[in-house]
């Protein structure tokens, strides 16, 4: 199996842990959606990550896709979504909230990052984080058991978090989210974590 795409993306990130939990052996290509664009390209049309390339030779684009076909290829007791109920219920609506927070930190960063100072709009940046605090703010009323076994909804959660970190770190000062601080440090200190840690990446602030 080869895994494309870099730690720094949260997408990415979800599906190696992932992959690590659930025992898979897998290479890591480690292309760049900007650097490596055309490239990307010929692994996933969208040229988007992350993608999966399968043992046999097929490649699955998205990481719900892919996450969605390591759970059917584990079996429901092992699988990291419930397979049905108020379990599955729950466990999506943490993801939906979490990858949402992803999508708008990331849609701030990319607006400070890739336009022009002089076309920025800070009314759309500002309304982008008003989202994200939103979801940050459900996220750290969710109940997190600290005896329950690792699923979709924590790592997809921790992995967001460690992104608002390096795309904006505004959005988490210190304290105000204690159960994600607590989360977020007792899945770090895992060593499916510790191996898929992002380094800090530039992004720009203001």
């Amino acid at each position: 199996m080869i895994l494309v795409g870099q730690y720094d993306s949260p997408f990415v990130r979800r599906v190696g842990i992932s992959l690590r939990v659930l025992g898979y052996d897998y290479e890591h290509d480690q292309r760049s959606v900007f650097g490596d664009f055309d490239s990307m390209r010929q692994t996933n049309p969208l040229g988007r990550i992350p993608s999966l390339v399968i043992d046999d030779g097929a490649v699955l684009i998205d990481s719900a896709a892919i996450l969605d076909w390591l759970d059917q290829e584990v079996g429901p007791a092992r699988a990291l979504v419930p397979l049905a109920g108020a379990q599955r219920r729950h466990v999506l609506q943490i993801i939906a909230l979490a990858t949402g927070l992803v999508d708008k930190a990331g849609a701030g960063a990319y607006e400070r990052m890739i336009r022009p100072p002089a076309y920025r709009w800070p009314e759309w940046i500002a309304r982008l984080r008003i989202q994200a605090a939103g979801a940050l703010t459900a996220l750290d009323a969710a109940p997190w058991a600290v005896e329950a076994g690792l699923d979709q909804a924590q790592i997809t959660t921790a992995c967001a978090l460690r992104y608002v970190e390096m795309a904006d770190p505004e959005l988490l000062p210190e304290g105000r989210y204690p159960a994600l601080d607590a989360l977020s440090r007792r899945l770090e200190a895992r060593p499916e974590f510790q191996a898929t840690y992002p380094p800090d990446v530039a992004y720009p602030q203001g």
